[in-house]
């Protein structure tokens, strides 16, 4: 009873976030200060990233960093991520629960 029961929680599949790369979840860390735990704000004049959809924050940090969005921090803060980095976060705010 107790192998089929773990075939079964093997096979069984998992939480997509159960998944990400210690990366993703890293870069995530740094936006934690402004944009909280989990990407979920406590501030209302702060986004919460939590549950976005990816297409929404990559374009966004994108456009931060290229200049063409306007911010008082968020431009200086995105220069410093390539693509791939901006894709992981965006992935992993996007699968988190509002």
């Amino acid at each position: 009873m107790i192998r089929t029961f773990m075939a079964v929680l093997a096979c069984t599949a998992l939480p997509s976030f159960a998944q990400e790369s210690p990366a993703a979840r890293t870069l995530a860390a740094t936006c934690a200060a402004c944009h909280g735990p989990e990407g979920r704000s406590v501030a209302k004049e702060v986004v919460s990233l939590a549950g976005l959809p990816r297409e929404q924050i990559t374009s966004q940090m994108r456009a931060f960093r290229d200049g063409s969005r306007p911010a008082t921090i968020m431009q200086q803060i995105a220069k410093g991520y390539s693509d791939q980095q901006i894709d992981l976060a965006a992935d992993y705010f996007s699968r988190r629960p509002r």
